[in-house]
């Protein structure tokens, strides 16, 4: 585990949980580290929700494929991010998305009743899991609406508008890069990748944006926080 100690220190889920400690509070949770290739499921649909994941490496995307086979991308999760916590906290019997390596990724999974529930040593640190659990899960959730407010708008201008108003908001800057390419972020704000394309070509004409690949730069002033 000492390759991912730095990981592991910028996972919200071991917040005030000292470097010393981490070792032995991963073997009381029996948490087992695995390798994926890029594409390769982590997590399928339909498996049982009991496991916490963190990733070490690499990138996840947790998506959703509906019964017509169209994918929307739920999420994506980096390095020292948490993803199944949700479900597996909630005690449904199976997860109904899946988390997928969208690179060659590193993941940490750990039984959720280990977190939830105290071993018979006592140890001290379950407390501060469970706290730190349930702040994440607040967090995701402000997430998760942030996602609908999204996906919610009626054209597929309003909802690329939307995201992208919403990336210089958090990283504060009208330049930043996101984490999805041009398909994946039509799955993401679940539109057409050929009408998103026309979107995007149409606002770099209307001297709205920038567009390199991955990164984008929004041309008019955008109302951001500076701190």
């Amino acid at each position: 585990m000492e390759n991912y100690v730095v990981a592991l220190q910028k996972c919200p889920l071991f917040h005030g949980i000292s470097e010393q400690n981490l070792s032995s509070i991963l073997r009381c949770l029996g948490a087992k580290v695995s390798s994926y290739s890029k594409k390769e499921t982590i997590l399928a649909e339909g498996t049982p929700a009991k496991y916490v994941g963190v990733v070490l490496s690499g990138a996840v995307q947790i998506i959703q494929d509906d019964y017509f086979g169209n994918r929307n991308i739920v999420t994506f999760i980096g390095p020292s991010e948490l993803f199944g916590e949700s479900f597996a906290c909630a005690g449904v019997s199976a997860i109904p998305v899946s988390a997928i390596a969208s690179e060659p990724a590193e993941t940490l999974l750990i039984d959720c009743q280990k977190i939830t529930h105290p071993c018979s040593q006592g140890c001290e640190f379950h407390q501060q899991l469970i706290h730190n659990l349930l702040k994440v899960m607040a967090e995701k959730n402000l997430i998760f609406h942030q996602k609908i407010a999204i996906t919610s708008k009626r054209t597929t201008r309003e909802k690329l508008l939307a995201y992208l108003m919403l990336q210089a908001q958090k990283n504060h800057s009208n330049t930043f890069e996101i984490p999805y390419s041009r398909q994946e972020l039509a799955d993401y704000l679940e539109v057409e990748r050929s009408g998103l394309s026309v979107v995007i070509s149409k606002l770099a004409k209307e001297g709205i944006l920038e567009t390199r690949q991955k990164t984008f730069k929004l041309i008019k002033p955008l109302p951001y926080p500076t701190a």
